[in-house]
């Protein structure tokens, strides 16, 4: 019960917390966005490891002034902070991951593609292995006949968890580097080249 009571407070306040933490490291940092002058006006989905997700919001509003997303979330108590936090910055959430109401998200994920929503995901979660592509985001944007973007977020200094992710915090006053692929067709690949492709193009500006 009162494991219940604290999560319930702690879903309450730490997504303000953090949307407003997210605010401050970026106002504070200095920003550098190695991107394509815009992404069209298609729907794409984004991707980007687990571990650099804090910072994505301003990644998507580079290129979309007014969020029209949704991000893929997984069912998790982690996953309800970060899908309340995501809500401060305009961004909606589909619940489900490759562990988690996969089918039902994968279809979810597809029907709001194609009704003219952006995607975000995280190729590696919800909960790893760290930096491998799972099937999920290819299946996606083959049915979705969408093509997808790859963002790597490199601060020049950081806070790193000890988690699986290794999770990201940058510090203050420091560089912050978007890495922002043109899009990408993975139309004409098969599945395992296609991982390969993502996976290489996200580990491309590792430090």
């Amino acid at each position: 019960m009162l494991k219940k009571i604290s999560r319930s407070l702690g879903l309450f306040i730490a997504p303000f917390l953090v949307s407003f933490l997210i605010r401050l490291i970026y106002i504070t940092n200095r920003k550098v966005f190695h991107a394509p002058k815009d992404l069209g006006d298609e729907a794409f989905v984004m991707a980007c490891w687990h571990g650099e997700l804090l910072m994505i919001p301003y990644a998507y509003t580079k290129f979309r002034k007014n969020p029209h997303v949704k991000l893929l979330i997984s069912e998790h108590f982690d996953g309800n902070l970060i899908a309340k936090t995501l809500g401060y910055f305009g961004f909606d959430t589909i619940r489900g991951s490759s562990t988690r109401g996969g089918a039902k998200a994968l279809i979810e994920s597809i029907k709001s593609i194609k009704s003219g929503y952006d995607l975000g995901i995280t190729p590696d979660g919800p909960k790893g292995p760290r930096h491998e592509v799972h099937d999920g985001i290819v299946v996606m944007a083959k049915k979705a006949k969408v093509k997808i973007t790859l963002v790597s977020i490199k601060p020049s200094s950081y806070w790193q968890l000890k988690s699986w992710d290794k999770f990201v915090i940058p510090k203050p006053f420091g560089i912050i580097n978007y890495y922002i692929s043109d899009l990408i067709d993975l139309e004409a690949l098969s599945l395992e080249d296609a991982k390969k492709l993502i996976q290489e193009g996200l580990l491309k500006h590792e430090q």
